[in-house]
């Protein structure tokens, strides 16, 4: 999407050059993220918006980073009602409170590059697993999901969209603290898809002991370019081969997400 097009003639020029290049949707929901000098126009730019994309149904700007322990932003609603949508990937449907629950629409591919390693008879651990969008295309893939998520409202949602893709008797929920997992689990799994939030690679080595040997891990962290051989040398210490590793999108100047598919050797 390019916000500059979709906004031209809703404000001055000076204030249309200084909007980001484009937008997230989410659902029928259009995703800003509008410089403070913008802010006075932004009802009248959702409302081109609106009038140039016929599947958006309501506008959000987006008023901080993701924080607390619920992993979530605070949004002001410039055109249409409330923050509740329905979001479609690959064939699956999810159902969420953006005010409420943590979603990222630009890991959509990376989900689907996922998914479709896993096999009918695996054991899948899902920490952080947010409202399903990695938990759920795991176990329509035939898998058995456990899915550890400390946010109610997202485990609430997880459970309605677990339901409604059909895998609800697949995916066991957890409402609880992912470095809990220790004390909470006695299973071994055969892989681990971890979308680890921002400072918190921690939960890596908290996960091992319940992953088995040959088994995969998917783990994402968030790093320069230049860190990245030092990182494959600590998973390699940690008894973890690199087999494949990956950007999946710019988060700040020289900083990306990174996706490490890592195999546990010892």
């Amino acid at each position: 999407m390019t916000l500059k097009e979709d906004a031209g003639g809703c404000a001055p020029d000076a204030v249309i050059a200084a909007l980001p290049d484009g937008y997230d949707v989410i659902g029928d929901a259009a995703i800003l993220a509008l410089p403070q000098e913008a802010r006075a126009y932004g009802e009248a730019i959702a409302t081109g918006i609106l009038a140039r994309r016929s599947h958006v149904k309501k506008v959000l700007n987006k008023v901080s980073m993701v924080e607390g322990d619920r992993r979530v932003a605070r949004y002001e609603v410039l055109a249409g009602e409330g923050t509740v949508t329905v979001h479609r990937e690959h064939g699956f449907f999810y159902r969420l409170d953006l005010r409420e629950t943590f979603f990222n629409p630009r890991l959509g591919e990376e989900r689907q590059r996922v998914a479709s390693q896993v096999t009918g008879r695996e054991r899948v651990l899902m920490p952080f697993a947010g409202v399903g969008p990695f938990a759920i295309p795991a176990a329509a893939r035939g898998a058995t999901v456990t899915a550890i998520e400390k946010n109610p409202a997202a485990c609430h949602l997880l459970m309605e969209n677990a339901r409604i893709n059909k895998v609800r008797d697949r995916i066991a929920i957890i409402n609880g603290d992912a470095f809990d997992l220790g004390r909470m689990l006695k299973a071994v799994y055969d892989r681990a898809i971890v979308p680890t939030p921002y400072g918190m690679d921690s939960i890596l080595e908290t996960l091992l002991p319940v992953v088995k040997e040959g088994g995969l891990i998917h783990f994402y962290t968030f790093r320069k370019k230049a860190q990245i051989p030092g990182l494959i040398e600590e998973y390699r210490k940690l008894g973890l081969e690199t087999v494949l590793y990956r950007r999946c999108g710019n988060v700040a100047p020289g900083v990306s997400r990174w996706s490490f598919d890592l195999l546990k050797i010892r």
